[in-house]
């Protein structure tokens, strides 16, 4: 089995990455990072100086991560896919189906979801569903996550689990990592205490360091090797540490735990 490499959602940097890119990655390579993820305003860079900085910190970038209305364009699919391609970008990741709108968009999104994964797939990508908390709300039995899933293609679209959001969700990230098995390679790790009211709460919620909250990361790391998982992605939307030292703390973590 190969041991799964690390990368990081630059959302820690809280923007910094827009204006230092180089700054932000050798921080990241300074502390042991094989990636990073990035937005997908850098499909619009200067994809060669964005190639170069990471060339120079000899790191990768593990995904590019958009919104629905980008996947939904018709007009944006090619570009994104053209510019994944220049950066050697194996992973594109998409979230944001409608919160509140009922099971609806969970249905309506197979179409542009299904296209979009066969626009990657035919170009040698991989496109992800990104998980909130808010696609675990109940419709009748049925929550938007199993819904979403059932109706798009599982060879089209995968999923991005975000292991933080599943707790939130109201379910154990191990065992939902085991129900979608290899339809799952790409995991955001993140961590925070767990908020009781769930899915539909309106927040704020808190982000920690990894291993400074309660979700359970052991055996979520353990149902994802079962699973063959290919990027364990640490992922803080905010920090109360200086970014650097919220991503060094958490990389030590995973290393902690074998990887």
């Amino acid at each position: 089995m190969t041991k799964p490499k690390i990368s990081a959602q630059l959302i820690v940097y809280g923007g910094r990455q827009n204006e230092d890119l180089a700054g932000v990655i050798g921080e990241l390579a300074e502390i042991g990072y094989d990636a990073a993820e990035i937005g997908s305003n850098f499909v619009d860079a200067d994809l060669e100086q964005v190639r170069k900085v990471f060339a120079d910190s000899q790191m990768v970038i593990s995904g590019i991560h958009t919104g629905f209305a980008n996947v939904a364009n018709p007009a944006w699919g090619p570009k994104a896919i053209d510019a994944a391609k220049a950066l050697d970008v194996p992973y594109i990741i998409c979230s944001g189906v409608a919160q509140g709108q009922g099971i609806e968009p969970y249905v309506n999104c197979a179409g542009p979801f299904n296209a979009f994964g066969k626009l990657c797939r035919d170009n040698g990508i991989t496109f992800c569903y990104h998980n909130h908390g808010w696609e675990f709300e109940d419709f009748g039995g049925v929550k938007g996550i199993h819904k979403l899933c059932e109706v798009t293609d599982p060879e089209l679209v995968k999923l991005n689990v975000d292991v933080y959001w599943v707790t939130v969700g109201g379910e154990d990230p191990a065992e939902f990592i085991d129900r979608y098995g290899d339809r799952v390679g790409y995991y955001h790790f993140k961590d925070g205490p767990y908020t009781p009211s769930g899915c539909v709460a309106p927040g704020p919620y808190v982000f920690t360091e990894l291993g400074r909250g309660t979700v359970d990361l052991k055996g979520a790391l353990e149902a994802a090797l079962r699973h063959n998982a290919v990027w364990i992605v640490y992922e803080q939307d905010r920090s109360e540490l200086a970014p650097k030292e919220a991503a060094r703390i958490s990389f030590e973590y995973l290393k902690s735990l074998g990887l």
